[in-house]
């Protein structure tokens, strides 16, 4: 059989590398429409390795997410990839969001998590010296990794192991014929006996290209970072997370150690006017149409509009981000704020606005498509690729 797996990020790479390395397929091949793999989602995290703490237990992200932490570290010892299991605080920064993090700590539990622990303020201040808290859940299996290093080294497997990479290659065409799959860029074509969507931000226009038809749509947030300057990146030590707010489907901004180095402060969830809007100057008039003409998306803002608009306020305030990060540590300034970089996140969202929680895979005949891959998809990357395999072989 041979597959053609449509999006070189992390997710298509690990797929890829998963089928040549099982002898799944007779020939694999990844194509990617930038010149490099791993250019969107992948290469603009934080680099987090999430062990499964927020998910609904029993979800695919929560199954995923625990078993891909342990595949992904095992990969880059096995590789030498830059990598730290350094643990991180989840930290209740009044009384009123203690139940919500006792809840927290049962649900990680109930994922499989280990060595969970609470902390009092006493011990939070022993692992964060700086971080304000009641209290504090303290996850020791989640570090930091460099997912562009992944991707590379993913990208050299498939090739190692008789798979191909292509990359400058947009599908603009995808035709059945028979049983074959004729994958067009509009100069060359690709023959496929079988197609795993893999795209990410293009996901559900991939999927549509095949004859699909989802019943979400993707929705891109922007995630916008600062860096602490060098007068501050010792305030933090490894990472520092908010209690998630029930109401809003994001975590929150927080503080991540870098593994190139560095402390990275972030992300806020602003609409992004673009499939590939890294910035408020980045606008697709087809992409924001496409967008703002989707019932689910007025329905959600209906929703959220309080929290939207602070989002809002806070992307274009650096006084309102340093707000939310003194939250958790005082002693930050806003001249400590140094400009970061910026994510996209590719979110499923469906008709009565509501976002797709768990990771959605959609089959039909002779192909799969990954629809909703967002975070924790990095970290699972290679669990989601086995299961991609699992299914694949069991159709």
């Amino acid at each position: 059989m041979r597959i053609a797996v449509i999006g070189g990020g992390i997710v298509g790479l690990a797929t890829a590398y998963r089928l040549v390395t099982t002898r799944t397929a007779k020939s694999v091949v990844v194509l990617e429409k930038e010149a490099r793999v791993g250019q969107h989602q992948s290469g603009h995290n934080s680099g987090v390795l999430h062990a499964g703490l927020y998910y609904s237990p029993g979800s695919e992200k929560a199954r995923l997410a625990v078993t891909g932490i342990r595949l992904m570290t095992a990969y880059a010892r096995q590789q030498g990839i830059a990598h730290e299991i350094c643990g991180k605080v989840v930290v209740a920064t009044d009384d009123t969001q203690v139940p919500r993090l006792r809840a927290l700590a049962e649900r990680g539990s109930t994922n499989g998590l280990a060595g969970l622990k609470w902390l009092d303020r006493a011990e939070l201040r022993r692992l964060e010296p700086h971080c304000a808290g009641v209290a504090a859940l303290h996850v020791p299996e989640e570090g930091i990794i460099d997912y562009h290093a992944v991707c590379e080294s993913l990208q050299c497997g498939i090739a190692a192991a008789g798979g191909r990479v292509e990359t400058g290659f947009s599908v603009t065409a995808l035709v059945k014929r028979g049983s074959e799959w004729i994958i067009t860029n509009g100069k060359r074509e690709v023959v496929a006996d079988f197609l795993i969507g893999c795209a990410g931000l293009y996901a559900d226009r991939v999927a549509r290209l095949a004859g699909a038809r989802p019943d979400v749509k993707i929705v891109p947030f922007r995630g916008e970072y600062y860096r602490l300057g060098p007068a501050a990146a010792d305030l933090v030590r490894n990472l520092i997370y908010p209690v998630p707010d029930p109401v809003f489907p994001f975590l929150g901004v927080h503080f991540t150690r870098l593994i190139s180095g560095g402390v990275e402060a972030g992300p806020n969830a602003v609409l992004a006017l673009a499939r590939e809007g890294y910035s408020w100057r980045d606008f697709s008039a087809g992409d924001a149409i496409e967008s703002l003409s989707y019932p689910g998306l007025w329905r959600f803002l209906a929703t959220h509009a309080r929290m939207c608009a602070s989002e809002i306020q806070r992307s274009l305030s650096i006084r309102l981000f340093g707000d939310s990060l003194r939250m958790l540590v005082p002693e930050v300034r806003d001249v400590d704020l140094l400009p970061g970089g910026a994510g996209v996140r590719a979110q499923a969202m469906d008709r009565n606005g509501r976002l797709v929680q768990d990771f959605a895979f959609h089959q039909t005949p002779g192909a799969l498509h990954v629809l909703n891959a967002p975070s924790p998809a990095a970290t699972a990357s290679l669990a989601i690729a086995d299961e991609i395999v699992n299914r694949i072989q069991a159709a």
